[in-house]
């Protein structure tokens, strides 16, 4: 007899656990939770569905959690980050500890590049460096840039910024690199021009991809700022690009979702690789949900 409670728990943040409102992107954490955790217990595993931060549930009662939708981490960021490192003693969680901690701060986009995976050119501005937005602008020479924090989700403190807007975007630079590190990128323009492709990957192995287009006037394709997503069908290069991105990882991942772009000199770029807890869509690709739970 195991001696473990369940098999898995998916994790979400106390937001989902029993939200009282369900507009529609609550009612699309829901379907997308839902789908794992039907896929998990048609395998016959014994699930539940905890909020990471649950003050009484015991971790070590489940031999697995799998990260879902604890999408609050980054504004909890120093209590997240005890809770990975006390929880990963107790239980094993997927994906592994170690490539949670590296994925969660995007300075993980120069490994990968060094590792021979394309991203957009990147300065990194670290913590309490002596520097402002303009010295940056012209030590890089991009005529649009992306400015943004190397730990973030959603487009938290996300700005698009060019010679003329430099001045009032000063004091929320100099705001946040007393205490976090920041990236500064060109301006892609083809995430305007021809949107943002994310493929899901699970064991290694390509399920099926979407297309994230902003709203018109917009640069961010998140649907928490009118951007629109849709299936997509990836090109062979484009699959081989994400499976090769995935590959690149150690440990291995056993889900993933590989944010790409054709870059201002149309070649194929890793945008961000999400590891942790990223939106998977399954809710486009049901079945994707039980190559998820073949994987585990």
């Amino acid at each position: 007899m195991s001696q473990f409670l369940y098999d898995f728990v998916v994790l979400t943040d106390d937001r989902y656990v029993a939200p009282t409102i369900l507009d529609e992107n609550v009612q699309n954490i829901l379907t997308e939770d839902g789908l794992v955790l039907d896929a998990l217990k048609a395998n016959g595993h014994r699930v539940t569905r905890i909020s990471w931060s649950d003050p009484e549930f015991n971790w070590g009662s489940t031999q697995t959690v799998i990260f879902r939708t604890t999408w609050d981490y980054f504004d909890r960021f120093e209590e997240w980050k005890e809770w990975l490192a006390s929880t990963s003693k107790l239980t094993q969680m997927i994906n592994p500890y170690a490539l949670i901690n590296w994925n969660m701060d995007k300075h993980y986009l120069r490994d990968l590049n060094d590792r021979g995976i394309n991203i957009p050119a990147t300065r990194y501005i670290e913590i309490g460096e002596e520097t402002n937005l303009k010295a940056l602008y012209h030590e890089t020479g991009w005529t649009d840039c992306i400015l943004k924090p190397c730990v973030s989700g959603a487009s938290r403190h996300t700005y698009k910024l060019n010679i003329d807007t430099l001045q009032e975007h000063e004091e929320i630079f100099q705001t946040l690199i007393v205490k976090e590190a920041m990236m500064l990128q060109p301006f892609q323009k083809n995430v305007v021009e021809k949107g943002e492709v994310s493929l899901m990957v699970m064991g290694g192995e390509f399920t099926h991809a979407v297309l994230k287009v902003a709203k018109p006037g917009d640069f961010r394709v998140q649907d928490d700022f009118g951007g629109t997503v849709h299936l997509y069908d990836p090109s062979s290069e484009e699959i081989a690009f994400a499976e090769k991105a995935v590959a690149a990882c150690d440990p291995q991942p056993t889900y993933a979702r590989v944010d790409i772009i054709r870059n201002n000199s149309d070649q194929l770029a890793l945008i961000e690789l999400e590891l942790i807890e990223p939106e998977l869509w399954f809710r486009l690709k049901p079945e994707a949900a039980q190559v998820l739970a073949k994987a585990l």
